[in-house]
């Protein structure tokens, strides 16, 4: 269903039933398995649904709705049972009460109130007022004790016989979900030290906090890498649950990131992102490139485990990231970012990420990075203040042993600063000897540079317009550029001349990297487009379109044979090169179409026609059938032997023949073949079997022509034998008279 249409959702609690409220006021059940939609019926409200709940045995279903109403559905029956009326504005919440017997369903509207229907009498039985603002959650402790949660700061705990509030819980912040500890389990690493109820709150500061109900404290504040605030932001807590089954808590925040933390600890056990906004970099991670690091318009680093798409968040920069490297190993790895900075960050032999170092001194936003390749050794940094820095990576981060006891991030001093361009530095790459960096920028030139002392050795130029990236050659001496001027240019790094120009991008060209062991490149542009360019050839052997913006991110793996692609359409593509496999597949393909050759020559030669055409239509070889058809009718009563064989096959193998003869009519030389063959289909099909095969319209839309053709040909070849035997018996009586008449 379209997103945009849903207006609210649930879940059956025996996960049976999904069941969707549209704009529309349609209710949709689906079978959420097969994806499939197994019921459709109408809401009866006059506003779309805002709220949802299943009673503990999934056979009722409440729906409130923005017409200050809400309606109970028989699920099983498939009617709506009850029509309930008395709520002010929006019913944003809806419950039942767990204890079946009780038929009791709780609610609450745009008037803050919590209302408690009684459904056997069809009516509002009492109203617990006490909330300030939007009440978000209810939870029961027992038969008769609520904690509800509202955006007024508090959360309050009732008393279900008295109906009265026994205290109020205030939190300090907007609450959007409160769920109940297990009465059994260990909780004291939560600060649960006795018996009675206890609740954790989730909402605008981004932090889970357990609190005591009796004593109205807090026992339990969760740590945090990131300091919270008091207003809403991006890390606020939108939903929160207990999965009892799985003895986990899960988290839904603002970001749309899902957290599942062991309920015992508030220890986080998998993260999944759910959003990325624009993706602006991209690189694999990891000793075999198990993760990949991506930069996601933010201040923040995601790290993904390729296998579990688990993601681990990682702070640190206060400004969006613009840029990223990894080192040869790929347990090290640099970002770059707006707030001036570069970070140095480690993965761990259990793939968890922390920053070792960070460096300042750009005076401007540092948008492009890159690694030294054979140690870890250096760092090169370009900024849009237009100079590149070199910086030394001390050996306190490179040794494993000395890395482990950093408790904080060094700070990083730059060895040398440059100025490199005019105008800003969009790229720059050191080479595979470590010797080497080279420099693209939006002034159009390429500048090559001495990696000991950052000094000039030569220029670039050519571009018509901004350079995105730069690029050495894994094999060659070899540099490669892409520029907004559409074009790839490969240079010659001894005299700085342009070897080759590779032209196909309609836009931006904006990330480059060398494939195949360098005898490919693989291009990305501003058009969403991939391009795979064969170096030798200068030939864009393929492209490929699977985003819709323009795509920052483009890196390889050190196997070669995976690529990670990011763009802006806030998609991350991973890539396989399939080309050993095709070319296996097409070999194996090869080879069986040889042995079936083989095959079908010793079928004809054996005569055994109807395996002989049963292969032929299998191999899709319309003249190969036509010489089988052929070198039937040349046997002695033909024409028999080829009504059996025909009959005999299966309907799509006829359905096949039908498509070949098609075009063995259009030719005088096979036409004969061709119609006795129709013949046969004429003669042993009924008209209704035939009307059934697939493409027999234009079969007989193309037949009739030609068909036509072929017996006027006849009809005038039989006119013209006539001619000719009528000629031929004057001549012969001719002869004979003037034979009679010679004298002897």
């Amino acid at each position: 269903e379209d997103e945009e249409d849903v207006s609210s959702f649930i879940l059956s609690p025996d996960d049976e039933i999904l069941v969707t409220g549209s704009r529309a006021l349609l209710l949709k059940q689906w079978n959420w398995r097969e994806s499939k939609c197994v019921r459709t019926w109408k809401a009866v409200h006059t506003a779309p649904v805002a709220s949802m709940a299943f009673d503990s045995t999934s056979t009722l279903l409440a729906t409130g709705g923005c017409d200050s109403t809400i309606k109970i559905w028989d699920m099983i029956k498939q009617y709506c049972t009850h029509n309930l009326r008395g709520s002010s504005g929006v019913v944003h919440l809806v419950e039942f009460h767990p204890d079946t017997s009780r038929l009791q369903l709780f609610s609450s509207s745009m008037d803050y109130k919590i209302r408690i229907w009684d459904l056997s009498a069809g009516k509002c039985v009492a109203v617990l007022d006490g909330h300030f603002s939007a009440v978000t959650s209810l939870a029961f402790a027992d038969g008769n004790t609520l904690v509800s949660s509202g955006r007024d700061k508090i959360c309050m705990v009732w008393d279900l016989e008295t109906r009265e509030s026994k205290r109020t819980v205030p939190v300090y912040e907007s609450v959007e979900a409160a769920v109940l500890l297990p009465e059994k389990g260990d909780f004291s690493q939560l600060g649960v030290k006795k018996q009675g109820l206890h609740f954790v709150t989730a909402g605008s500061k981004g932090i889970l906090k357990v609190w005591e109900a009796a004593t109205a404290a807090c026992v339990y504040t969760q740590p945090v890498p990131f300091k919270s605030k008091e207003e809403a932001s991006e890390r606020s807590l939108t939903q929160c649950m207990l999965v009892p089954e799985r003895n986990e808590i899960v988290t839904v925040s603002v970001e749309h990131n899902i957290v599942f933390y062991d309920a015992q600890t508030l220890q986080l056990r998998k993260q999944l992102a759910g959003y990325n906004d624009e993706v602006l970099d991209v690189k694999f991670l990891g000793p075999g490139d198990s993760h990949i690091v991506v930069a996601t318009n933010s201040p923040q680093l995601k790290v993904f485990e390729l296998a579990t798409s688990h993601c681990q968040i990682l702070y640190g920069h206060t400004e969006t990231i613009l840029a990223l490297d990894v080192f040869r190993k790929g347990l090290m790895f640099v970002s770059c970012a707006k707030d001036k900075s570069l970070r140095v960050w480690r993965m761990s032999k259990d793939g968890r990420v922390v920053c070792v170092a960070q460096g300042l001194g750009h005076a401007h936003g540092v948008g492009a990075v890159s690694c030294s390749r054979l140690k870890e050794s250096f760092v090169v940094t370009s900024s849009q203040d237009c100079t590149i820095k070199i910086w030394n990576i001390p050996e306190s981060l490179t040794s494993k042993a000395k890395a482990a006891l950093i408790s904080s991030p060094e700070n990083l001093h730059a060895k040398v600063t440059e100025r490199g361009h005019n105008k800003d530095i969009n790229s720059v790459a050191v080479s595979p000897n470590d010797k080497l960096i080279a420099t693209g920028s939006q002034d159009r030139l390429a500048k090559l540079w001495s990696c000991s002392d950052c000094s000039l050795l030569g220029v670039f130029t050519g571009h018509k317009r901004g350079i995105w990236c730069v690029q050495f050659s894994p094999v060659d001496q070899i540099l490669a550029t892409s520029s907004a001027d559409g074009t790839l240019k490969l240079w010659g790094l001894r005299d700085f001349s342009c070897l080759k120009t590779f032209e196909g991008h309609d836009a931006s060209v904006l990330k480059i990297i060398f494939v195949s062991r360098g005898t490919q490149l693989l291009s990305s542009g501003s058009d969403g487009l991939l391009k795979l360019w064969t170096i030798k050839t200068n030939e864009c052997v393929k492209t490929l379109d699977a985003h819709e913006d323009k795509i920052w991110g483009l890196h390889s793996n050190k196997q070669d044979d995976m690529v990670v692609t990011a763009s802006s359409d806030s998609c991350i593509t991973l890539w396989k090169d399939v080309t050993e496999i095709e070319e296996k597949e097409a070999q194996a393909k090869q080879e069986e179409r040889i042995i079936k050759e083989q095959e079908l020559s010793n079928l004809l030669h054996e005569k055994r026609y109807l395996k002989a055409l049963g292969l032929a239509i299998s191999l899709d070889r319309p003249h190969t059938v036509l010489m089988v058809v052929k070198a039937i009718l040349k046997e002695t009563d033909g024409r028999r032997h080829l009504e059996e064989n025909i009959v005999r096959l299966r309907k799509d193998q006829k359905e096949a023949v039908l498509t070949f003869l098609v075009t063995w009519n259009t030719n005088s030389r096979n036409c004969h073949e061709a119609q006795a063959v129709i013949e046969t289909l004429l003669k042993h099909e009924a008209p209704d079997s035939l009307l059934q095969y697939a493409g027999i319209k234009a079969a007989v839309e193309s037949l009739l022509p030609y068909t036509e053709r072929h017996f006027q040909r006849l009809s005038r070849l039989l006119q013209a034998s006539m001619f000719i035997d009528f000629m031929w018996q004057n001549m012969r009586l001719a002869d004979a008279s003037r034979q009679e008449e010679t004298p002897l």
